[in-house]
């Protein structure tokens, strides 16, 4: 994708909970632009509640893209959000406004901004390998990748059966190692990342209010309506409804559940976190100063004169969650 001269797209990121969608709201009013979603569980139509989704209303007539595009019996695909979503910022672009990506999904920002390449898949093999999961646990090919590829290993966990198939499909496909098709930190769309960062005892508060929210606004009520729709195996373990279907088939009562969202949540933003801590390329900013939205205007700024060169396109690294 070929941007617009002199225009960087700017992406808002980091853990959840931190006013993400806000200041990206605020930017895109700022400086005439469009919001394109990187949040991976905003993709789907339904999933409003337990993603804390912008309403129309809360949106203020700024456009969204990547929103409400999945169905929730669909499994999600990073590469096809990947070409969708470079597709949105080229005819944002087109139109002589500024793309304004906005979302805490690692993976999906890599793969919206850099260079990211998808090897191919492969049916047969992965009905093998996911056949074996059933079979003998996820265990077992944990181990295996253990061997073939330390370094997935090491980044997937080993109850992440999906994952874990993911990496050794894409190792028997192209006799490579998966971290091989990992991103590099190469932009293939010009951008300005900016990171909300927040002590993590306010963030942990947060996100226990986010959750009661959520329970006040009906996420129950959401949750079995949408199992009466069928929810495929991404939408159904995602943080928010995992534990409300747990609740829902008698694994535990309410209080259960609602304690589990809120330790899962946080376990998320702490995810989050190291993701995009480890991202030199980031500028981050306190998502409780007061003047937040004219200090994000200023990174803007500097970016896109090229005043302060790779410091203010990329930002100073510092330690998240001080």
């Amino acid at each position: 994708m070929t941007a617009v001269a002199g225009t960087l797209a700017v992406a808002v990121v980091g853990p959840t909970a931190t006013g993400k969608s806000d200041l990206g709201l605020a930017l895109a009013e700022r400086l005439g632009g469009e919001i394109v979603n990187a949040d991976a569980m905003q993709l789907y139509r339904g999933m409003d509640i337990g993603t804390a989704k912008l309403t129309e209303a809360e949106r203020r007539g700024v456009a969204h893209h990547q929103l409400d595009v999945l169905d929730v019996g669909e499994d999600a695909s990073v590469a096809r959000y990947q070409l969708e979503a470079r597709r949105d910022l080229a005819e944002i672009a087109a139109r002589g406004a500024r793309g304004v990506v906005v979302g805490g999904s690692g993976l999906y920002v890599r793969a919206l901004l850099d260079k990211l390449e998808f090897p191919g898949t492969d049916a047969a093999i992965r009905a093998r390998l996911e056949e074996r999961a059933e079979q003998h646990g996820p265990r077992l090919l944990h181990d295996e990748l253990a061997r073939l590829d330390p370094a997935a290993a090491i980044a997937i966990g080993p109850a992440n059966t999906r994952r874990i198939v993911r990496a050794l499909e894409v190792i028997e496909i192209t006799g490579q190692p998966y971290t091989a098709n990992l991103p590099e930190q190469v932009y293939v769309v010009p951008a300005v990342q900016i990171g909300l960062d927040c002590d993590r005892a306010v963030l942990d508060e947060r996100v226990e209010r986010r959750v009661e929210r959520m329970w006040e606004k009906g996420l129950v009520e959401e949750v079995l309506g949408l199992l009466l729709h069928g929810m495929g195996r991404t939408a159904a373990r995602a943080v928010g409804y995992a534990e409300v279907i747990a609740m829902i088939r008698g694994e535990g009562d309410e209080a259960a559940a609602r304690a589990a969202v809120v330790a899962n949540t946080r376990r998320l933003a702490r995810k989050q976190m190291t993701w995009f801590g480890r991202d030199p390329r980031v500028h981050w900013l306190d998502s409780r100063d007061p003047d937040l939205v004219e200090r994000a205007l200023e990174v803007v700024a500097a970016a896109d004169q090229g005043s302060s060169g790779d410091e203010a396109a990329g930002g100073a690294r510092r330690t998240l969650g001080a």
